[in-house]
């Protein structure tokens, strides 16, 4: 969920579950520090490379710290500040106190609360993992827009009916974007993540690089306890502290979660009602439009400027259409007066999307393009719609990261990139790459395929 940090920072070092899979994606530093757990447990390291091997596993299957330097090279990341901030938990956690108490928490409930927490090292490498290898949106799709998800979605939708006819009511939020986010947040509440939250926040607030952002989830955490709404069992999910079966943040349970039975608490891991209320009322106040679309699929002719696809050029659907932008079954457009940008996340030789307002929104939940087109094609399939109509160029692989760190190196070489290469990408490298396509008359689609990457070889 969208809850954790703002913007890019959201991502920064604390990505698990479908975040971690779509930042991988389109851009692999976008994404948000969430972190939800389910999906990453589900799928274990297929969209990432392994992290250092322990030297021996821990009771329940945990992993010990490897012991090593974070790959970010933060100096709040060595192993030795890790070591010297790890010895200093207690204390760090018992200075939180007077912050705790001016948010009316009881010191009898902090006290209750905080004893016996003890530093769990192994986020340390979470935080500052690098993954080598990427997964392409076709493959990201396929997986989480499957048959038996979309059966238990339907039943999912069917069974808390009543729940969502209220929500619908009085949230105008679409049921079958709530639904869909259920689904590939947390499968329908079987991979929520198994780690305590309060001992993950702590460990952050106190050791790593994110110890201001994190300070306040631990704290936050503690307010949510406090008030009654859960229990510190119900609070357990990602490494980063996302919880629940749309994974909110500590903080954004704060913002957005709401009682959505009148029974005085907010239960968004155990009570459907609260669930699917708080879930909507997150889009809603990040500005959902009731009854409408979040994009459509279009089919982008022959020799189009791709320079226009990106997401700050925006224009009205009529004026899209006047460019040769159509739909794959020549449908007509609803509003031709909505604006919308054009997405190509697989560059000209894949289809194209045209996004609305409800999609910036998803966005907002969970900054990553990949993410954002799971859901809204996820929602459409519950909703009875199909599969999308045009092929992925399914022959294209993805790029290593050093093939990644490659390329932008070469970008830079020529003048294009200005950044500095990290192996990561982004909206520079994105435009970098547009920019060599152009000047070589390729299609400008910045997608990094590997012959991109061979003609910036030159060979």
């Amino acid at each position: 969920m969208r809850q954790s940090v703002a913007g890019m920072a959201k991502f920064a070092g604390s990505l698990t579950g479908a975040t971690m899979l779509a930042a991988a994606l389109l851009f692999p530093t976008l994404a948000h520090a969430q972190a939800q757990n389910g999906l990453s447990n589900l799928f274990g390291g297929i969209f990432s490379g392994s992290n250092p091997a322990p030297s021996q596993a821990l009771p329940g299957g945990a992993q010990p710290w490897s012991g090593e330097d974070g790959a970010s090279g933060h100096p709040l990341m060595t192993a030795t500040a890790i070591r010297e901030a790890a010895a200093n938990f207690d204390n760090c956690v018992a200075a939180m106190w007077p912050d705790a108490a001016r948010r009316g928490i009881t010191q009898e409930n902090f006290q209750r609360f905080t004893a016996g927490l003890s530093p769990d090292l192994r986020i340390m490498d979470l935080l500052d993992s690098q993954p080598e290898f990427t997964k392409s949106i076709w493959d990201y799709l396929d997986i989480l827009v499957n048959d038996n998800r979309l059966a238990k979605g339907r039943e999912i939708l069917a069974k808390y009916k009543a729940q969502f006819d209220a929500t619908e009511k009085a949230y105008g939020v679409d049921r079958y974007i709530v639904a869909a986010i259920w689904g590939i947040e947390s499968n329908y509440s079987t991979q929520m993540g198994d780690r305590s939250v309060l001992q993950s926040t702590a460990t952050l607030a106190c050791i790593g690089r994110r110890q201001a952002y994190f300070k306040d989830e631990f704290l936050s955490a503690l307010e949510i306890l406090n008030r009654g709404d859960l229990n510190p069992e119900q609070m357990r999910g990602s490494w980063a502290g996302a919880f629940g079966p749309t994974q909110f943040m500590p903080t954004a349970f704060k913002r957005y979660a709401v009682d959505g039975d009148g029974d005085g608490r907010r239960d968004v891991v155990d009570d459907p009602s609260d669930l699917i209320a708080s879930t909507a009322n997150n889009l809603k106040k990040d500005g959902w439009q009731a009854g409408q679309t979040w994009g459509y699929e279009v089919v982008v002719p022959k020799g189009f400027n791709y320079m226009l696809a990106d997401r700050a050029k925006v224009m009205t659907i009529a004026q899209w259409e006047k460019l040769g932008i159509t739909r794959p079954s020549q449908q007509p457009f609803t509003h031709p007066g909505e604006k919308a940008y054009l997405l190509a996340p697989a560059g000209a030789e894949g289809p194209g999307f045209l996004m609305l307002q409800n999609y910036r929104v998803i966005m907002k939940y969970n900054p990553a393009e990949a993410y954002a087109l799971a859901i809204g094609h996820f929602a459409d399939r519950l909703r009875g719609g199909q599969p999308f109509v045009q092929p992925w160029p399914r022959q294209e692989r993805e790029l290593s990261r050093a093939e990644r760190l490659e390329l932008q190196q070469l970008l830079s070489q020529r003048g294009f990139y200005k950044g500095t290469p990290d192996g990561q990408f982004g909206g520079q490298t994105r435009e970098a790459l547009r920019n060599f396509q152009a000047s070589i008359g390729a299609p400008a689609d910045g997608f990094a395929s590997s012959d991109m990457l061979e003609r910036l070889r030159g060979r």
